[in-house]
């Protein structure tokens, strides 16, 4: 089966959880299908064609740029059996390539335009634009992945057009041999974390969609002896990544230990400060699945996370961690639980444990590469 897989996001070039959904999908799927994958980027090598925005759109607004490079990428998929695309990013490459060439095109929805507003705040007319590629796309689709129950549910609501028939369900993934507790602490010595002190994790990027600021005014009054670790980088627009620093020189003030990491660190750094951290914080406002939650869990640590989107479908309130509803009082709530799992070690141990343990279990990457096989073939027979 000739299988063209389509992504903004691809090794080296992975900032984000679709990033790393596409990445070990593909890597499983290699094994099962002939797969080619088409990616924003430079050059080529064996499975993977790169492809950068026109250079006579260099100043223009992204959505045009990403247009660009999608029209590269179907024009780079004439052979392929089936299109398979992750997000607006790539979502037009694969309803062109349906059209021109008259194969079947699959969509994963990692998340949804109409549901991220504040991508205005990023793209401004693009965000029309970007919407409009996503619609046309799903709409057209002969088959959509949701991430989550909680994704399908939003998916069907954002676009009734769209029969419900169509839509699958095939969670997120995650490598728990690559993924898996950490017990040296060099990486806590180089960013100057007392490994003494335990210590509440964020790991995301700065935008409205991942709630950093609620964590940032939250961790102000939890026990002092916590220390607050933000794994924290490339902020969405200006006007967030200054709401960002200013609260962060906030905390700083009126709080020690609050460490900021700006830059993307290896993986394997993360999998280490995810082992070593008291709790994970996910404050995310809207998140189909999240997957850096399954990550936290495959090390080890207990998550306190929003109770929004697929979370709860990760994210066992009581056992895995605990959820905190996105309403008036989330700040506090966020807080509360925070403060509990720091102050109850014997507590934290067992989510932790159970939190590896579902991780193991219930999202291995080989299944869901299976998943996504059997519905390749069942969309091909109907075609």
């Amino acid at each position: 089966m000739r299988v063209g897989l389509l992504t903004r996001e691809y090794p080296p070039d992975v900032y984000g959880g679709a990033g790393v959904h596409v990445e070990f999908l593909a890597r499983e799927l290699r094994p099962l299908v002939d797969l080619e994958v088409h990616c924003w980027g430079e050059g080529r090598g064996v499975g993977v064609v790169r492809h950068r925005p026109w250079t006579a759109l260099d100043t223009a607004n992204d959505a045009l740029r990403t247009f660009s490079v999608d029209l590269a990428m179907a024009a780079g998929l004439e052979g392929r059996e089936l299109v398979h695309s992750h997000t607006w990013y790539a979502n037009l490459a694969g309803h062109v390539a349906k059209m021109l060439y008259g194969v079947p095109h699959v969509v994963t929805a990692h998340s949804l335009e109409p549901l991220r507003p504040w991508k205005a705040e990023q793209l401004g007319g693009g965000y029309a634009l970007s919407s409009w590629a996503e619609r046309s796309a799903i709409e057209a689709a002969d088959g959509v992945i949701a991430v989550s129950g909680a994704m399908r549910t939003d998916i069907l609501d954002c676009y009734p057009a769209l029969d419900p028939a169509k839509v699958h369900v095939v969670h997120n993934g995650i490598d728990t041999a690559l993924y898996r507790p950490d017990r040296a602490t060099d990486v806590l010595a180089r960013t100057g974390i007392d490994p003494g002190r335990p210590y509440v994790l964020f790991v995301g990027r700065i935008t409205r969609q991942k709630g950093v600021p609620h964590l940032l005014r939250a961790v102000r009054d939890i026990d002092p002896a916590a220390q607050v670790v933000l794994c924290a980088g490339a902020p969405d627009t200006p006007e967030i990544d200054r709401e960002f620093r200013e609260l962060f020189a906030e905390l700083s003030r009126v709080r020690e230990g609050v460490h900021w990491i700006p830059q993307m660190l290896p993986r394997a750094d993360v999998i280490q400060l995810l082992t070593h951290a008291a709790v994970f914080a996910c404050p995310s406002v809207y998140e189909p699945l999240g997957i850096v939650n399954l990550e936290a869990m495959a090390c080890g640590t207990p998550v306190v996370a929003s109770r929004v989107g697929g979370i709860p479908e990760v994210v066992e309130d009581g056992k895995t961690g605990l959820l905190v509803d996105l309403d008036d009082d989330f700040e506090d709530g966020l807080a509360r639980a925070l403060d509990a799992v720091v102050g109850d070690r014997e507590t934290a141990r067992r989510m932790g444990e159970a939190g590896r343990e579902r991780a193991v279990g219930e999202f291995g990457w080989d299944a869901v590469a299976r998943r996504t096989v059997r519905l390749y073939e069942e969309i091909l027979k109907q075609a």
